[in-house]
């Protein structure tokens, strides 16, 4: 056994409350040891001035998407798509979102990340991008059927299933490197991209895979008029006899929400994942995020695409999530700090099936350690309350996911940081280079 101190810092406990002592890690199961008063260890990692918290969750995002950060700015979501970012992503290459998701994964490892829910295209690339930069991923195919023939429907719904067979079996047979690291899921992009029988087809194969479901829902007015116009009811109804809700399941956004789909989730027991300057920056709206936590649904936090927010720092949706949510209930009691970090940590890991999310022995080793002794977080009267409103990215120190250290001093110790962003850059350019042409 190799074992890892994390020492002279203090930690998050189960509690949402900070105290000062080590944490020994056991690098070659990648799980902790011990809290509080450790053995020591045979390397260590310096914590002094840090407090040691749960490895951040992205439990929604599009990573490959870095490549577009920037691109087509301030412009309403559903011209914002159509005439930009999927014109722009038909251009994608295999390539190219290897590229977007070395950059991500950089940039997760280095604001302290640990895990992210990715749905997009091409998961074969992004899983094995996931397993080189040494973070855990819940990866699906982004299934969209919406203004496509029957042949290419048939091919999409495939393409997405059998990626979530292919992966679920090579998870379970031990064939993916870091079996835990990379989980899968069935992905149909939203409740008005993906036609009923698709959808028919999503449900019936995570339910034989005993895998979960993920889509958008409830994100535009635009997206609720219609269900409700055509068949009668609101969209989470729609979705519950259809079979998408359910307790491994969970949706993106749900802003725009009635009392009887809250009551929904909560007796399906369906996660939601706020995304908090994504909504802000489409003007999709204001989840009710104090309702869902009060109605005893389980909420993450998720930075969705790098093109709609504009960066993957959970931070910055630490301090977004509370922010809105007070502004959303008219109450500055709502979505306090301890309930945001839990949303980033445990109610996060929850959704994505993981083993982390908090600091105690036999979970996963998945932790970054935050610098308190920026100006920024001087004086400390609540290390709670900084963490969700005056801490940032580049306050993490080191990152460390099953045990091993990803970034060291801030400085990365996997992936070849100053190669990766030039490939990016290189192949952002040739991207809008080809939309545009088109």
């Amino acid at each position: 056994m190799t074992t890892l101190r994390i020492a002279d810092g203090r930690y998050l406990t189960p509690e949402t409350t900070v105290e000062r002592g080590d944490v020994l890690v056991d690098r070659d199961t990648g799980e902790i040891l011990s809290v509080g008063e450790v053995e020591e260890g045979e390397e260590t990692i310096d914590a002094a001035g840090c407090v040691v918290i749960p490895g951040l969750v992205n439990a929604h995002t599009h990573a490959a998407m870095t490549l577009l950060r920037g691109y087509a700015d301030d412009e309403p979501l559903e011209s914002w798509l159509r005439e930009h970012v999927w014109p722009a992503e038909a251009q994608l290459t295999a390539e190219d979102i290897r590229a977007g998701t070395d950059l991500a994964c950089c940039e997760m490892i280095r604001s302290g990340t640990t895990a992210f829910c990715d749905m997009y295209f091409e998961e074969p690339t992004v899983a094995a991008a996931v397993e080189e930069a040494g973070l855990r991923a819940l990866l699906g195919h982004g299934i969209v059927t919406v203004r496509k023939n029957e042949e290419a429907i048939t091919a999409e719904v495939e393409e997405g299933l059998s990626f979530a067979r292919e992966y679920r079996d090579a998870s379970s047979e031990g064939r993916v490197r870091g079996e835990s690291r990379v989980r899968t899921a069935c992905m149909p992009h939203s409740l008005t991209t993906v036609a009923d029988d698709a959808i028919e087809e999503c449900v019936a194969a995570a339910e034989d895979l005993g895998v979960s479901l993920h889509y958008h829902a409830n994100e535009t007015e635009r997206e609720v008029e219609p269900i409700v116009e055509e068949r009668g009811v609101r969209p989470l109804e729609y979705a519950d006899e259809r079979g998408l809700l359910g307790d491994r399941n969970f949706l993106a956004h749900g802003i725009h929400l009635d009392e009887r789909e809250i009551s929904l989730l909560a007796e399906r027991d369906t996660g939601v994942v706020h995304c908090p300057a994504s909504n802000m920056k489409l003007a999709s709206g204001m989840a009710p995020i104090q309702d869902l936590l009060d109605a005893g649904v389980t909420v993450g936090v998720g930075t969705d695409g790098a093109a709609s927010n504009n960066d993957l720092d959970l931070f910055d949706e630490l301090r977004d999530a509370a922010m809105l949510g007070k502004l959303a209930a008219d109450d500055a009691s709502a979505v306090a700090a301890p309930a945001v970090v839990e949303m980033a940590t445990r109610n996060g890991a929850e959704l994505l099936g993981l083993d982390s999310g908090s600091i105690e022995p036999g979970r996963n080793a998945d932790l970054a350690i935050v610098d308190f002794s920026a100006p920024h977080l001087t004086p400390v009267h609540d290390p709670v309350s900084h963490l969700v409103y005056a801490a940032r990215g580049s306050d993490v120190r080191h990152t460390i996911c099953d045990g091993q250290v990803l970034m060291r001093d801030r400085e990365l110790t996997i992936l070849d940081e100053d190669a990766i962003r030039a490939e990016a850059k290189q192949r952002a350019t040739r991207l809008a280079e080809r939309a545009e042409s088109e």
